[in-house]
Order: structure tokens, then C-alpha cells, then sequence
């Protein structure tokens, strides 16, 4: 799926992100909500208005699962399985939503990362996203 400079790059803009991933991950959320409204039915469990801890602790999360599809870019769908699987069966999560929440977590990385995240690096999370989220919908077939 990616090239080896492409991983390098995915490697080197989650190495930015280690550490931030709770702050990234609810800044990423609040984006999603905010452009996409309807994205908020899959997260009835923070409420209407989600405060600042709940916000944290889900995009926390979220952020942890990159992590995992970051650590094995050669397997996502071994490690990608599980979440695939909450995602489809359990959550029932349209997959039309995956490419929006890729879209506002480029713009977050953008914001942050500014100069550092280059276009090249922008067009391998692209790809890498892409594919994580291309994993999370093969178990609705």
C-alpha cells in the first residue's frame, strides 16, 4: 500500500504527534462535529455537548488506534480487526464517515504541524488513512 518513503513520512509525522495524542485526537473531534453534525449520532455516549475531559478521553483513543494501524503498517487488518469489527457489527458506523473524519484530521495535523508536515507527508497520511479506513469497512461486506 505504501511506498517506503511514505512510511517513512507516516513514521515521522506520528513521531510529531507522540505525546499529543489525547489534545490531537479531541481537537479532531470537536472539527468532526462542527463541520459534519450528523457524525454526532455515533457518539451519543459524550452527549450533546461533550465537555473537554469527555473529548479528551475519546480522541485519546482514537488517537491510540492510529497508533496500532502506524506500528503495522504491513498488517491492518490483523491489527485493525477488532475495531473493524466494533465499527461494523457493533457500532454500525456508516462508512461514508470514515473519509470525513480523515478530511478533519488532516486539517488538524496541518494546523499543528504547519511547516513540518509537508505535502508529501500530507499525500502519505492520505494514503495511510485511506487504508486504515478502506480496513475498518471490509468487515460490512
Amino acid at each position: 500500500m505504501l511506498s517506503a518513503q511514505e512510511r517513512i513520512q507516516v513514521a515521522q509525522v506520528w513521531d510529531l504527534i507522540a505525546g499529543h495524542e489525547a489534545s490531537f485526537g479531541a481537537e479532531l473531534l470537536l472539527r468532526l462535529f462542527t463541520v459534519y453534525p450528523s457524525t454526532k449520532s455515533y457518539f451519543k455516549h459524550l452527549g450533546f455537548c461533550p465537555d473537554e475531559t469527555q473529548l479528551l478521553t475519546h480522541g485519546q483513543r482514537m488517537l491510540e488506534a492510529v497508533g496500532v494501524a502506524v506500528q503495522h503498517m504491513d498488517n491492518l487488518r490483523a491489527a485493525l480487526s477488532p475495531l473493524a469489527d466494533l465499527h461494523a457489527q457493533v457500532l454500525r458506523v456508516d462508512p461514508s464517515n470514515f473519509p470525513l473524519l480523515i478530511q478533519c484530521f488532516q486539517v488538524v495535523l496541518a494546523s499543528h504541524l504547519q511547516g513540518e508536515f509537508t505535502v508529501e507527508m500530507q499525500a502519505a497520511w492520505d494514503k495511510f488513512l485511506t487504508g486504515v479506513a478502506v480496513v475498518l469497512t471490509e468487515k460490512y461486506r
